[in-house]
């Protein structure tokens, strides 16, 4: 049979279950957007930026059953997308990145966006692909779409050229990606069963077990819930992992666990002589600055091997999914503790008590923080807690509002709050709110963005408005990149590039056909948060524009300054503080 390569595109796309792609039609694509048009199950998605298309995809992966798939012109649209194709890499999201090419049969050199995508791309993808003729289009892609989500998913770039869309070519066979899936020889390793009961040994034992959850194990909660209640063990998480354990268990304790964590960790993970860690990198936002002690024996699960012991020596290091390592470990755990339960049971009370008293402590100092003329973040998200569904979806960008959403706003779902973390993108909130609202229409989403992220991506409202997509975008706005800006006070005593401009957000609102509205004080809070929600009920995207307080700042931001001053050489530190002091008194 003969087909183009355009039509075999859209073909591969509907047999793996894309949903929506993202992306601006241009001469090296069209072809394919045409056969998008008249498919049933794929949508075609027009951004106003392939930055934005990327976080989109992005939020598509982190947030449904779909991977998030880009449809990109080649060149300028493959380095505008390379923002949010990074994040997805760095951060472990599954992501197709789809681009035309130049023509592969012409003899002319130098043609419209001719460049080697490919180098571009290496370092920040798992494989790049570039088809050589139609008979390829669907393997290829099958192919690519297994890559991005097998083992540690990230991203997979095709690039399909012109030539091979515009024209038909031989296709010897069409086969169904079940099909494609069942002429496959899958060899598994052998499963860790040796290294499991290692695992629960040291469990078992331990006076003061922990358990550090990144986002790895975002699809385990059952497992890990049960781990912690038998083991009676407080449980942090990473940023990304905010939604890996629910925030209302009484054994959660927030993110992280050294001294840039909230009370409730630093406290209860004070004397951990056993820590289990399920998907996460030991990264630097996790580990605030690599500012936490982990014991000698740790027992670290993680899905890509290069991860054990990168950081901090593992006793027990684990390859493989949590999904099919931690029902195990529970089976085993559940055996070997049959014979302390009731000494356990009281353990665990004593520490959800704990637990409970520092949360408590910790939002009352909060709330008795006075913001003066502006609004307090506690009380901002109490009033947001409590009309936010277990089920709605928080959305948060990069910046200070986001180690006050991890350490303020409990989430109660997996999967319920996404953000970018070891890339971390500014500007990611707008088009990735939007995305989510897209693959969840029934559910309510709420995106969390500073105002700086806000003006780097906030146009792309206007795709949420044109497909009415009702969805809350809330400015923290206090005319700061304020996360930075704190952090320049202690050493420099100035602020340098770090105060904005000032810009009307109502006027965005306008401009992008948003419904806008503004909280100034506390007591708007409730009321206002209540118009916004039936706004989007409505199908409008709304602009909450917050005069946030950011005078407080959180554990985090104080722990990180505090570890990376301890860790400068003495010389450097009397340097630092003494220009500090001095800037101080000349004013």
């Amino acid at each position: 049979m003969n087909k183009t390569g355009a039509w075999l595109v859209r073909y591969a796309l509907e047999q793996i279950g894309v949903r929506y792609t993202f992306g601006i039609p241009g001469v090296h694509n069209t072809e394919i957007y045409d056969e998008l048009n008249s498919s049933d199950s794929v949508t075609p998605m027009l951004v106003t930026h392939e930055g934005c298309g990327a976080f989109m995809a992005d939020a598509i992966s982190r947030t449904s059953d779909s991977i998030g798939t880009l449809l990109i012109v080649p060149a300028a649209g493959v380095t505008h997308a390379a923002s949010g194709i990074g994040e997805a890499f760095l951060d472990g999201v599954p992501m197709l990145v789809i681009a035309g090419g130049v023509r592969s049969d012409s003899q002319f050199k130098y043609q419209l966006h001719d460049m080697d995508q490919h180098a571009l791309l290496k370092p920040i993808t798992k494989k790049t692909f570039k088809v050589k003729s139609q008979d390829e289009v669907v393997e290829t892609l099958y192919e690519a779409y297994q890559i991005a989500v097998s083992g540690e998913p990230g991203p997979v770039f095709v690039e399909v050229p012109v030539n091979i869309q515009l024209y038909t070519g031989p296709v010897e066979t069409l086969r169904t990606y079940k099909d494609y899936c069942k002429a496959q020889t899958i060899t598994y390793p052998p499963f860790p069963f040796a290294s499991i009961d290692e695992a629960v040994e040291l469990l078992v034992k331990a006076k003061s077990p922990g358990l550090f959850l990144g986002w790895g194990a975002v699809d385990a909660s059952t497992s890990t819930i049960e781990i912690a209640e038998l083991l009676g063990a407080p449980v942090s998480t990473t940023l990304q992992g905010l939604s890996a354990f629910p925030g209302n268990h009484p054994l959660h304790c927030g993110m992280s666990f050294g001294a840039a964590a909230v009370p409730a960790a630093t406290k209860a993970f004070s004397d951990c002589d056993c820590l289990l860690a399920v998907g996460t990198r030991f990264a630097e936002i996790a580990t605030a600055s690599f500012g936490v002690t982990v014991p000698k024996n740790l027992i670290h699960i993680d899905i890509n091997p290069d991860v054990l012991s990168a950081n901090y020596p593992a006793k027990v290091g684990i390859t493989g999914d949590a999904k099919l390592i931690l029902p195990e470990l529970v089976k085993r755990l559940k055996l070997k503790l049959d014979e302390t339960k009731h000494s356990r049971e009281n353990h665990r009370q004593k520490i959800q008590l704990e637990i409970l008293k520092n949360k408590k402590a910790y939002t009352e100092e909060w709330f008795q923080h006075d913001s003066k003329d502006r609004v307090n973040p506690a009380k901002f998200f109490s009033v947001l807690r409590s009309t936010l569904s277990d089920d709605g979806f928080v959305v948060v960008d990069d910046g200070n509002h986001t180690f006050l959403t991890a350490e303020l706003m409990p989430i109660h779902k997996p999967r319920r709050m996404i953000s970018p973390t070891d890339f971390n993108c500014m500007g990611y909130a707008v088009p990735a709110t939007i995305a989510t609202k897209l693959a969840n229409p029934d559910k309510a989403v709420v995106g969390i963005i500073g105002d700086g992220a806000f003006l780097m991506t906030c146009m792309e409202i206007v795709t949420a408005s044109m497909n009415h997509i009702g969805a809350i975008f809330t400015v923290f706005n206090d005319g700061e990149l304020s996360q930075i800006a704190q952090a320049q006070q202690v050493p420099y005593n100035r602020k340098t590039c770090t105060v904005l401009g000032a810009t009307r957000f109502e006027g965005i609102a306008q401009a992008t056909g948003a419904e806008y509205l503004r909280i100034e004080t506390n007591d708007e809070i409730q009321e206002k948060l209540e118009a916004a929600w039936n706004l989007t009920k409505q199908g409008h995207p709304v602009i909450l524009d917050v005069h946030i307080d950011y005078s407080k700042k959180t554990r985090f931001t104080q722990g990180i300054v505090g570890t990376n001053i301890k860790r400068l050489p003495f010389a450097a530190k009397i340097r630092m503080i003494s220009r500090a002091l001095v800037r101080k008194v000349t004013g």
